[in-house]
């Protein structure tokens, strides 16, 4: 990881937070605007950053809105003509492909969500474009963050925006190239330490799961992670347990409603293991779990859009943000503790050991499952 100091970090908490903070960026820019989302909903929310982006299109800002073709395989037909008459311009990463198809590279999405103004202020995070309340059976929002970034790490966020950019669409490389940014340039005295931590197929394969990983080794006293789809491989899990078993109290945060049927019961065959080794685990309840982050040892963080299960880490373009500041973990890790008071609920050893035999033996028939599809997707040695 390449960290980056003199920044000022944001922690957002849920949409309620991030699309405001992301609605007065775009409409404070004056140079040029990327916006990557998995997600590009036709609602409020959509509406909401569709006409700040258009606002900024229509003022001469160079707007560049990159959706991914399954994620928003629906996207608004008003919203396309929207922002193509005010001059923005809009691309899909690889259209989706059918779902009856057998090539497996249909899986292969654009999952991060990222966002540069000026490249002076940038985003990074979880959050789609998508209202929070837009969730089956939920009326609290979604549980989600993301981060503002203001400083040098900006540069790095717009690089990453305009090369994707630039692959999905060629001829706008020279475009980007005749684009002028302004270069940040940190005026904080006491700046954050940062790295934008990208994953892709060619030369970042497991950069993120390698951050993670050193992360956790290195870890000495406590790891607190949050994610909304775990299904780790074999590496993540003995880092796991190899932290359990040298002291190293550690707390999983995960989903605990039904959002993807298989996916949730075949994690849960590997509860055992994990409660055996001493590791905490906490169902949140509330509402869905969206987020994935994480704390160790109280200094350090992880904001970003990747899951930790193979089609995020092994699959996906995701982003993540590492930072080395206690000041911002420690924020982060107090609105964890915040949220498993309030919305979750521990998973006692016991109590899940004795669990009925059919409940154990659906586990591991999702399980089995599951692992045929990694297999088919290629990825049969996940680890």
């Amino acid at each position: 990881m390449h960290y980056v100091t003199g920044n000022r970090l944001t922690l957002l908490r849920n949409g309620e937070q991030y699309f405001p903070a992301l609605v007065a960026a775009i409409d404070a820019a004056r140079d040029a605007v990327f916006l990557e989302t998995y997600i590009f909903a036709d609602d409020q929310t959509g509406s909401l950053v569709a006409d700040a982006l258009a606002r900024a299109a229509a003022r001469g800002v160079s707007v560049h809105l990159l959706i991914d073709g399954f994620g928003t395989r629906d996207f608004a037909p008003r919203f396309r003509r929207m922002l193509t008459d005010a001059g923005a311009r809009v691309l899909v990463y690889r259209p989706d492909i059918s779902p009856w198809t057998l090539r497996r590279d249909r899986l292969r999405r654009m999952h991060r969500k990222l966002a540069s103004v000026d490249a002076v202020v940038a985003f990074v995070g979880g959050i789609n474009i998508i209202d929070d309340f837009d969730a089956p059976g939920s009326a609290p929002p979604r549980y989600d963050y993301a981060v503002q970034v203001a400083g040098p790490l900006c540069a790095a966020v717009r690089d990453a925006a305009a090369h994707l950019w630039a692959q999905v669409n060629a001829p706008a490389l020279l475009a980007l190239r005749r684009e002028s940014a302004r270069t940040p340039e940190s005026d904080f005295a006491h700046g954050q330490r940062a790295a934008l931590v990208l994953r892709d197929s060619v030369r970042h394969r497991r950069d993120i799961e390698r951050a993670y990983l050193e992360m956790i080794r290195s870890a000495r006293e406590e790891i607190v992670i949050a994610n909304a789809y775990f299904f780790p491989g074999r590496r993540f899990r003995t880092a796991l347990l190899s932290a359990a078993r040298r002291g190293v109290r550690v707390v999983l945060l995960l989903q605990g409603r039904v959002e993807h049927f298989l996916f949730h019961y075949a994690s849960r065959a590997m509860y055992g293991s994990l409660l055996d080794a001493g590791i905490e685990i906490q169902e949140y309840r509330r509402s869905f779990l969206h987020a994935k982050v994480a704390v160790f040892d109280c200094c350090r963080a992880s904001i970003g859009s990747s899951n930790i299960d193979p089609f995020s880490l092994l699959l996906a373009r995701e982003a993540n943000l590492f930072v080395d500041d206690a000041r911002f973990a420690a924020e982060l890790r107090a609105s964890l503790e915040d949220a498993m008071r309030a919305g979750a609920s521990p998973l006692p050893r016991l109590e899940w050991k004795h669990r009925a035999w059919w409940r154990r033996a659906w586990n591991w028939i999702a399980y089995g499952i599951a692992r045929l599809m990694i297999a088919f997707a290629g990825y049969e040695r996940y680890h």
